[in-house]
């Protein structure tokens, strides 16, 4: 929509000032060509600046594949990962728990 009506270099300058940007669940769905570049134009504005919170449940093994243009899958991980804290979840979900944990005291 940004840039159907002319604003896209005033959003890319609002979230590159923003101090934390959460980019939760990311890897749902396929990225379009221009969605890739958005994504690495955003991280590129913020990156060294300020904090970027990024989630998803496709491992970072996978991202690769996942953007399907290395170039880009490159430049990402670089400015994503470099300096980061990375933290790697296991186990069942938590709304798998709390679902049982639910049932259980309907029993």
């Amino acid at each position: 929509m940004a840039r159907g009506d002319g604003s896209y270099p005033k959003l890319l300058r609002q979230l590159a000032r923003v101090e934390l940007l959460i980019l939760d669940d990311f890897g749902l769905k396929p990225l379009t060509q221009t969605e890739r570049h958005d994504l690495l134009e955003v991280i590129e504005d913020r990156h060294g600046v300020h904090s970027t919170l990024l989630t998803s449940q496709l491992p970072v093994r996978a991202w690769h594949e996942y953007l399907n243009e290395p170039t880009v899958a490159d430049a990402l991980l670089d400015r994503l990962l470099n300096g980061a804290h990375r933290l790697e979840l296991t186990g069942d979900s938590m709304r798998k728990k709390e679902a049982l944990t639910k049932a259980k005291a309907k029993q």
